[in-house]
């Protein structure tokens, strides 16, 4: 599933050859993907100038000055950035054309994305209550500590908790952990704020190191530009269980949290003390 990293590097990747654009076409070929696309837009966006290409967590929000078009990818989306004519295949479901002949293409397989177009200023109600964005200043150690006040959730579903903050998902939140020494499943109720300082500082760090890389390249997700992401080359405990810990060398474990899967290394992160593994 594209995680930030991954819909930032579409974001960054789209927004040169589509910003300040007018759209002169919009064609709808699968409207029933999680929400149904709404078929206004085949009349109302044309016509309009692109303002920004932003992102607010996992949603790609293209601001027009009458609205936001609000893209997110799902488990399997991607949308892409055509330079010229290409044939359209099974999957792909929305095309939006602009005065300079670039097509974005919206191309999702399990059809769990979506297309959804907000009149006026946000927040879209599936905005409304998103935490900070981890990379701003908004998200810190006073989030974190303030959080978990008195709450015994295992950490890892903690930070993937997107009213704590967006956009860490399993494959980072799993990276972010190792790199802070703190076991997933520690509750958060028992962990100091030394640990969690680390944590905000590990967040920050791997999130953006994996936005320089382009992404995590996992299955079929490319960036907007059509290139693939490389921090999958980087990954420490996500997707090795059984093999050795880079920094100990004694062997990953992997357990399920939230339905899961979370590899980890039991040396290097070990649970608060008192605290038994489940």
């Amino acid at each position: 599933m594209p995680e930030l990293p991954e819909v930032e590097t579409t974001c960054r990747g789209i927004a040169p050859h589509v910003k300040g654009q007018i759209v002169t076409s919009v064609t709808i070929r699968q409207p029933q993907l999680r929400w149904l696309i709404p078929d206004l837009l085949i009349d109302d966006l044309p016509g309009l100038r692109l303002l920004s290409v932003d992102r607010r967590s996992k949603y790609i929000l293209l601001r027009f000055s009458t609205g936001v078009l609000i893209i997110h990818l799902g488990m399997s989306g991607s949308l892409r950035v055509l330079l010229t004519p290409q044939e359209v295949q099974k999957h792909d479901h929305f095309d939006l054309v602009f005065a300079n002949e670039v097509t974005l293409r919206l191309t999702d397989p399990r059809r769990f994305g979506a297309v959804l177009w907000q009149v006026g200023e946000l927040p879209h109600k599936l905005l409304r209550h998103l935490g900070p964005e981890p990379l701003t200043d908004d998200f810190d150690l006073q989030v974190l500590v303030s959080a978990a006040k008195n709450r015994r959730i295992a950490v890892k579903q903690f930070i993937m908790d997107n009213k704590v903050v967006v956009g860490v998902g399993n494959i980072y939140a799993a990276e972010a952990l190792f790199a802070a020494a703190i076991h997933p499943e520690s509750p958060v109720n028992k962990i100091s704020k030394a640990k969690f300082s680390a944590l905000v500082t590990a967040i920050k760090y791997i999130l953006g190191v994996a936005i320089e890389r382009g992404g995590t390249t996992l299955k079929d997700f490319v960036g907007g530009d059509g290139k693939p992401g490389y921090f999958a080359q980087e990954l420490q405990v996500y997707g090795r269980k059984g093999q050795s810990c880079n920094l100990c060398q004694n062997q990953l474990q992997e357990i399920r949290l939230g339905q899961r899967s979370t590899v980890f290394c039991n040396s290097c992160q070990r649970l608060p003390r008192g605290c038994k593994p489940r």
